[in-house]
């Protein structure tokens, strides 16, 4: 099979409950083959924080608000220079979208999300640490660095 084509969230339009509709059709009609993701600080999966995480969401891609915790991560990590300059709000794939994937490659690099890591493999599944949802897809794989990893090296 061929790679065919990328396709973007286009995250900057006018209509973004219209772009939100193109996108999620198309990843109801084209199932993701491989999803690419991480896991937060705070245990987040793609930008489902705690507070919104919904094992059980009837939408594949929604609009949050950006938390605190997340906004100092995308600082920390670098990807804005000051938490003012992060934006208010993200849409973000739904945790039914990410455990729709055929399969899950998740990388979880640094120190800092060696606790959430922790909880998601030792925790009960709950919303509390979103991705500990992970244990129930029948085909993740689950990639860490000996920083990431140490609570797990710890507490065995």
């Amino acid at each position: 099979m061929a790679f065919n084509s990328v396709n973007y969230l286009k995250g900057d339009v006018d209509d973004i409950d219209e772009e939100i509709s193109r996108y999620e059709k198309l990843l109801k009609d084209h199932p993701v083959d491989v999803a690419c993701i991480g896991i937060g600080e705070n245990g987040h999966i793609a930008f489902n924080e705690p507070s919104v995480a919904d094992f059980n969401d009837s939408q594949y891609l929604k609009v949050i608000e950006l938390e605190d915790a997340c906004k100092r991560q995308q600082t920390n990590e670098g990807w804005f220079s000051t938490i003012e300059d992060v934006p208010q709000r993200a849409v973000t794939l739904t945790i039914t979208a990410i455990m729709d994937c055929k399969a899950l490659c998740c990388t979880v690099p640094d120190e800092r999300k060696s606790e959430a890591v922790y909880k998601a493999l030792n925790d009960e599944i709950s919303t509390s640490c979103p991705a500990s949802i992970l244990r129930r897809h029948q085909n993740a794989i689950l990639f860490l660095d000996k920083f990431s990893a140490i609570k797990l090296l710890i507490n065995t």
